[in-house]
């Protein structure tokens, strides 16, 4: 009966450890894997970011067309290409209109040599006329001979103004047939870059209608004028102002950030949407050579900092908890730490009390499982 009993004890002991066994290897609870950030000194910003994509733009981007219609001759640059002011984009056929000005060039040579003759006639007379009016004063010959001679001087002397008009009538009509000839030619309005051409040699251009918009064959783009627009919402217009830095990030430059400054904004709010009002920013790079690489309808986003604190404690605001408490990592366990935080933006936020510089602070908050309370082994940490 004794030996019975101590064998029944032996075995509730051995299973007694054996669930104590279990219980701290194959049931153990395991920490909760966390990802942690450690409170440390650094910048912190207020800021005011984009509520839709911008768009870098350009100051100056003009569609061109010739002033007449024609068949496309001379087609001498091509998209991407960089031109000077002045320089041709496109030429019309035209060698009719040369040929007009060539006759028009005849037509004045001949009006400058019928002047040229008619008022030295009118000279002659004038001269014939004062010798013959001398002589009458001597009663040498008559006055019927000088009435005569004054008519011929005052009719030269109108020849010669219908002649001289006729020179100004023939250079007005030189003029206007050069004039028709220069719109032939499609010139660079400015320094610039061709991002666009709708035309071929040997096509022909039709300029519309009166009053009709003339279908663009050549899209020209300034490159040295590059700024960025974006929308900031309607709440923070009292908050930005003119010459603010700005923190600009380009999708096409994804590891880079470029500094400039607000240059203008815009007087009215954009009511496109009822629940989405906004108005516009105009910010240019600090970079301008940098700025001149890229391509106007680039998507952008500009962050407008409104003001700055440095070498201040931090943490990011995405580690706080309804605004005011974070998870902070003590001796395997998470433990609830409210904080008091000043200024702040999407990064980061000043801690004002609550934390110490090194302390562990929790930023993988998207699991249930990571609570207060529970017991947790720091896996990575980050530095934003």
């Amino acid at each position: 009966m004794k030996r019975r009993l101590i064998r029944t004890l032996v075995i509730v002991a051995l299973l007694v450890l054996a669930g104590v066994a279990l219980r701290y290897t194959v049931f153990k609870i395991q920490p909760v894997e966390v990802t942690v950030f450690r409170v440390a000194r650094g910048l912190v910003e207020d800021t005011v970011t984009n509520s839709k994509a911008g768009t870098v733009m350009t100051r100056q981007r003009a569609t061109l067309s010739p002033e007449i219609g024609g068949r496309v001759a001379e087609l001498p640059v091509r998209e991407g290409d960089r031109v000077k002011r002045g320089q041709v984009l496109m030429r019309v056929a035209n060698d009719d209109y040369r040929a007009r000005v060539t006759l028009k060039e005849l037509s004045l040579k001949a009006a400058r040599a019928g002047h040229r003759e008619a008022c030295l006639r009118a000279d002659q007379a004038e001269r014939d006329y004062q010798r013959y009016l001398r002589l009458s004063k001597d009663e040498i010959i008559s006055e019927e001979i000088v009435d005569q001679l004054e008519n011929e001087r005052d009719v030269g002397i109108a020849a010669c103004e219908v002649a001289d008009a006729r020179v100004l009538e023939a250079e007005a009509g030189l003029r206007l047939a050069q004039v028709e000839l220069d719109k032939t030619v499609l010139r660079a309005p400015f320094d610039g870059i061709v991002a666009e051409l709708s035309t071929e040699v040997g096509e022909w251009v039709t300029p519309s209608p009166p009053a009709m918009p003339v279908p663009p064959v050549v899209e020209l783009i300034q490159q040295t004028a590059i700024y960025v627009s974006a929308p900031l919402d309607e709440v923070d217009l009292s908050r930005v102002g003119v010459g603010l830095r700005v923190r600009i990030t380009l999708d096409a430059y994804a590891d880079r950030e470029f500094s400039g400054r607000v240059t203008r904004i815009a007087p009215y709010v954009l009511d496109l949407e009822e629940h989405s009002r906004t108005f516009e920013i105009e910010a240019e790079f600090d970079e301008a050579e940098f700025a001149a690489q890229l391509l106007p309808g680039t998507s952008a986003d500009v962050e407008v900092i409104l003001d700055s604190e440095e070498d201040v404690l931090r943490i990011p605001s995405y580690a706080l908890i309804e605004g005011s408490h974070v998870l902070v990592v003590h001796e395997g366990t998470l433990v609830s730490r409210e904080v008091a935080t000043g200024l702040r933006n999407w990064a980061f936020a000043k801690v004002e009390s609550g934390l110490e510089v090194g302390e562990a602070v929790v930023v993988s908050l998207d699991r249930a499982e990571v609570r207060e309370g529970v017991q947790a082994v720091i896996v990575e940490e980050t530095l934003r």
